[in-house]
């Protein structure tokens, strides 16, 4: 059976007000209209999530609403600004055929690389830029069942590709 992960860091934060928790910050401007594209792109592919795990950050749940999926969001507290390992633990209790997964750098960086068998061919999927998003396919039957270098890419964006 397959298995699908997109596997998306946030779009870019605003850091305008001093003195706000990093918790609390919202999107920019610039970020708003990534993830609004990044929603558009996902829907051309056709390839939605019937489950979504999201950092409990307000600028995750913010990327994540502005995609316009129809598919509610499950938030995590354990997804703020997880490492990769944390990460696994989370997406191998997932119970969807197609995750979304959002969150933070640098372990989604950590976390993309370490699942890939051969990296995209994208100058920018080392550093897993805000807006970053990977298509993954996985020959599983359960989550539970993932495993390190075991995913096939299917797709790598960012969003200066789209606007």
């Amino acid at each position: 059976m397959t298995r699908h992960l997109i596997l998306m860091r946030h779009a870019k934060s605003d850091w305008g007000s001093a003195g706000q928790r990093d918790h609390d910050r919202p999107l920019n401007a610039r970020g708003r209209a990534s993830a609004k594209a990044l929603g558009k792109w996902l829907q051309a592919r056709k390839l939605l999530p019937d489950e979504i795990l999201c950092s409990s950050a307000k600028r995750t749940q913010e990327t994540c609403s502005l995609l316009g999926l129809s598919t509610p969001p499950t938030l995590l507290k354990s997804l703020y600004l997880a490492e990769a390992q944390e990460m696994l633990a989370v997406l191998q209790g997932a119970t969807g055929k197609t995750v979304l997964m959002i969150g933070h750098n640098p372990g989604i960086a950590e976390f993309a690389e370490d699942l890939v068998a051969e990296p995209p061919d994208h100058e920018r999927f080392g550093d897993y830029p805000t807006g970053a998003t990977l298509l993954l396919r996985f020959e599983i039957a359960d989550w539970a069942e993932l495993r390190s270098c075991t995913a096939e890419v299917e797709a790598f964006v960012i969003p200066r590709d789209l606007i």
